[in-house]
């Protein structure tokens, strides 16, 4: 058997409602990366939610926690299947017909497979090809987000319900007072409303200023995942990288990952305080 792309923390049966992720922290750049790449390897790395991982595991109790390993240069598991770029991908043009109107974030370069990063312009030397591209999704996208769902779906059985934990990081925003967090429920339509809503409170008794939907309202992880009306709700959280790494944005500090994983923990606290009460959209009566 293929060994899998991701790591899996916690308890093979769920013992909360709430499942934790992290797609986009993945540090393996595997060689045919490299060998294609246009510009140097610390380009892409921009592309990473850089070592939030280490944030995840501060916070972590006896939630399943599934970190991705392989980079998001490699593959962004927070995209469509079909979310092909031609610029950048040879098979991208068989799969038209379900894109449609290519959204803003592939026409910006962010697709599937990601052909810019922090405005270096072209990452890659050729095109991949499509069995290149088709490799990936089978080995990396689809086992995911199969695990995800499998997840999930235990979780709610057994508890009723189920709440997805999506976690980013995002550059420091511009402005005066920006948010440091921001929580999306791509419109309250991944998650029931009071999820957001605890994200945003919480947030306030740490002293850290929050935003809702904007500008990071979510992606394919949360949309995928989250069916309110099924009882299965999906939030994704980005914070800040200057809250735990260093000036440069590169290294985690000790006492920023410590203070983010305690919020973050408060947060999965509440949540799961919340989900067992029964009363979010959707909630079931638990099969244990």
């Amino acid at each position: 058997m293929t060994p899998l792309s991701f790591d899996r923390f916690g308890p093979m049966i769920p013992a909360g409602p709430v499942v934790l992720s992290v797609p986009h922290a993945g540090r393996d750049y595997p060689a045919a990366l490299q060998a294609a790449l246009l510009v140097p390897l610390a380009a892409v790395r921009s592309l990473e939610d850089r070592h939030v991982d280490r944030v995840a595991l501060a916070a972590l109790g006896d939630e399943i926690l599934l970190v991705q390993r392989q980079a998001r240069a490699w593959i962004d598991l927070n995209r469509r299947e079909d979310e092909r770029d031609p610029a950048v991908d040879e098979g991208a043009a068989g799969h038209a017909g379900r894109t449609g109107a290519a959204g803003a974030k592939l026409r910006n370069g962010l697709g599937l497979v990601p052909r810019r990063a922090n405005g270096r312009g072209e990452l890659w030397r050729r095109r991949w090809t499509d069995a290149e591209i088709a490799a990936r999704v089978a080995a990396d996208h689809r086992p995911y987000h199969a695990a995800l769902t499998d997840t999930l779906a235990a979780a709610r059985r057994r508890f009723g319900t189920a709440v997805l934990v999506d976690l980013h990081s995002m550059p420091p925003l511009p402005g005066v007072a920006p948010a440091r967090i921001v929580v999306g429920d791509r419109h309250e339509t991944s998650a029931d409303a009071a999820l957001a809503g605890i994200v945003e409170r919480i947030a306030a008794e740490h002293g850290v200023p929050s935003a809702r939907n904007r500008p990071y309202a979510g992606g394919h992880v949360i949309e995928r995942h989250g069916r309110p009306a099924d009882g299965i709700h999906a939030v994704q959280i980005e914070l800040d990288r200057s809250l735990y790494l260093d000036a440069a944005l590169d290294r985690p500090v000790a006492d920023g990952v410590a203070r983010m994983g305690v919020l973050i923990r408060a947060v999965l606290d509440e949540i799961s305080h919340v989900a067992s009460t029964g009363l979010l959209t959707g909630a079931i009566l638990a099969a244990e």
